[in-house]
């Protein structure tokens, strides 16, 4: 009676372990879920639809929402291949200036009475061809990437200032505008918001689901162990150099059929601010450490916050400081969180082997 009364109890807490055990399990995946920078941004960016729609009754409107992504879909296909720049561990800040080239580029050739076709070929020749020049200096040369791209930003701006001064090419074929202006069919779905969808998801693909991608990471922990495990990583290097050039030029053709003119001072400051997106969305400055959805959630999160601020009639300075202050809190806490999940972990450890 005494045995069986034992074997009982033993059933007994192995049961109540065994629900202790799945509780915590339970605990430390949701712990884990909302502690993860993607998820937190997307819950920041929820509040943000809900505070706007409150504040603004123009706000959560589909027309409104939809013509809002005007503003920010150019920054927002730069940032694409951004991050592979970043996440192996380089910079490029003359994005903004192979934009004024790529778009001079196709001014001229549009005073000389080439069609839309012709223009965008041209603007996405260009934009090749000034990342291509950047990844040959920091490849090829060995030079650091912040001081090739430094150099070259003043270098692309300036042949367009130099040639431009302060006049504008203004005169593009009627053809050239849908790419800047048009919508989908009979939506009111910009076609500039279809092709960062596309670029987004088939960017995404390559980042996550390929052998490229991993090797992207594994550069940005380290290039040596990156090279000794057989990687070519100067060619990957090149390659990223090439693409954020290639995107310049796509975002040029989208900004320049937008505005409808071409100025020596078109995208400028937009080097920062599309670092401030891809950085915001939890990709390392150091590189080896982030995800592509991360930087979509920050894009929409950053883009509507300044289309609502915009709504409230908030001043120029005042986005600037909370994009600032966004950005520091995105360097700041997923290093706090790293933080913590280090010390759950090591606690979990001296629980188990006390």
């Amino acid at each position: 009676m005494s045995d069986l009364h034992d074997l009982q109890n033993r059933k007994t807490g192995l049961v109540q372990g065994s629900r202790l055990v799945d509780e915590s399990s339970l605990r430390e995946r949701l712990i884990l879920l909302f502690t993860k920078w993607e998820v937190l941004l997307s819950l920041l960016f929820v509040f943000e639809i809900v505070l706007f729609t409150n504040l603004s009754p123009y706000f959560f409107d589909y027309f409104n929402l939809m013509n809002a992504a005007f503003t920010f879909s150019e920054k927002a296909v730069m940032a694409l291949p951004m991050i592979f720049i970043i996440m192996s561990g380089d910079i490029d800040i003359s994005v903004a200036s192979i934009i004024s080239l790529a778009s001079f580029a196709m001014g001229n050739a549009a005073a000389g009475g080439a069609d839309g076709a012709v223009l965008v070929l041209i603007g996405l020749a260009v934009g090749l061809g000034a990342g291509m020049f950047n990844g040959f200096f920091v490849t090829r040369l060995g030079m650091p990437a912040i001081a090739v791209t430094l150099a070259t930003q003043s270098l692309f701006r300036g042949i367009s200032q130099a040639v431009l001064e302060d006049q504008a090419y203004t005169k593009y074929p009627e053809s050239f505008s849908f790419f800047g202006q048009g919508y989908i069919g009979n939506t009111v779905i910009p076609f500039e918001l279809l092709i960062f969808a596309v670029l987004a998801l088939l960017m995404g693909f390559i980042l996550h689901k390929t052998t490229y991608g991993r090797k992207v990471y594994a550069i940005g922990n380290s290039k040596e162990a990156a090279r000794f495990s057989g990687i070519a990583v100067d060619r990957i290097r090149f390659i990223n150099f090439a693409l954020n050039g290639l995107f310049s030029g796509i975002a040029a053709v989208m900004l320049t059929s937008r505005i409808g003119s071409t100025r020596p001072n078109i995208a400028l400051g937009w080097d920062m601010e599309v670092i401030t997106l891809v950085v915001l969305g939890g990709v390392s400055i150091s590189g080896g450490k982030g995800t592509l959805p991360g930087v979509v959630v920050a894009i929409l999160l950053l883009g509507y916050l300044k289309f609502g601020m915009g709504l409230m009639n908030y001043s120029a300075k005042v986005m600037v400081i909370t994009t600032g202050i966004l950005l520091l809190v995105a360097v700041l806490i997923p290093n706090f969180l790293d933080m913590v999940k280090a010390n759950r972990k090591l606690k979990m450890q001296q629980a188990l082997n006390p």
